[in-house]
């Protein structure tokens, strides 16, 4: 029987990422969104595309959260999306009613499953649907350090002329402007940034990656990323359904690792069938120990907030 990935919310970041998991054959998937007719009408567009594109992998939307029974993997997009000049914080109490019913349908429906979350504030909503799901930590994640980390990658590539391949970044924390991002650990061909760029640029690369998805939802005017969000989604779908044990930045959450606890920041996770199989701890300085420990407290206090 063939993988089942579903997603939650037929928006652009739902539905460019169910068209680029379809894309690569692994899985089945379910488009579902409450507005009725719009996941249909996305889904058969992308079924038709399939025989361009070589996947025998079928598509269905749905306006029924019973279409996404036994589900593999189910991605949650489903919120208000962020607007021009709006904060993080201020998606909270709309997106927590939100994120609180679809989880509540998804595990009822796919008790199973492993579920990723990518609405805002990422963070704080990942941790909701982990207290909702009452689910074991290794299978309630979110979208945060695989998409931060790719921005910054391309920026660094754009700056020193060389492939994105040969780039690696490191961001820990909070999934916006709290993130902690390490240029000690960010390297082109195991060459840290430090020896290749000289301070004010890499400053101006670390502003730029603090406030990506900002400087995007400015320059749409209606509307926020899609394309990088829909990608890194994608590829964390891909390391559980391929069992491809990889190392990639993802929110979860921590119970002693850093010395954090009872808090869900993005660190480097080992991705596999069972979910997150392994949290990696990387050896801080104490400035990052202490700017990481700022970062997670940022989100405890919008979990606050939730009066969970």
């Amino acid at each position: 029987m063939p993988n089942k990935v579903s997603i939650i919310g037929a928006g652009n970041v739902g539905a460019t990422c169910a068209q680029r998991i379809a894309e690569r054959g692994y899985a089945d998937v379910v488009l579902m969104d409450i507005i009725p007719d719009l996941p249909q009408g996305k889904a058969l567009d992308m079924l038709e595309s399939m025989p361009i594109l070589g996947s025998d992998r079928h598509v269905t939307g749905t306006n029924r959260y019973q279409e996404t029974a036994d589900s593999d993997v189910v991605v949650i997009t489903s919120g208000v999306a962020r607007k021009p000049g709006m904060t993080r914080e201020e998606l909270l109490k709309t997106n927590t009613a939100i994120v609180t019913e679809v989880t509540h349908n998804v595990v009822s429906y796919s008790p199973g499953g492993i579920i990723i979350v990518v609405t805002n504030p990422l963070d704080a909503m990942t941790y909701l649907a982990l207290h909702t799901s009452q689910l074991p930590r290794n299978r309630v994640m979110g979208l945060s350090g695989a998409l931060d980390t790719a921005r910054l990658r391309s920026f660094i590539a754009a700056e020193l002329k060389v492939s994105v391949e040969d780039v690696f970044a490191c961001i820990l924390g909070q999934h916006g402007e709290k993130m902690v991002i390490l240029p000690r650990l960010c390297t082109v061909a195991g060459t840290p940034i430090t020896r290749l760029l000289p301070r004010e640029t890499i400053d101006r690369l670390v502003e730029r990656a603090l406030k990506a998805g900002a400087e995007i939802v400015g320059l749409l005017k209606a509307g926020n990323a899609f394309y990088a969000p829909s990608a890194a989604i994608a590829q964390m779908v891909e390391a559980i359904i391929l069992d491809k044990k990889q190392v990639l930045p993802c929110a979860a959450c921590l119970e002693g690792e850093y010395g954090i606890k009872h808090t869900v920041i993005s660190v480097p996770v080992k991705l596999g069938r069972g979910g997150i199989e392994q949290i990696i701890e990387l050896e801080l300085t104490p400035e990052e120990k202490e700017a990481l420990a700022g970062s997670a407290q940022a989100v405890r206090e919008l979990v606050r907030v939730m009066k969970l």
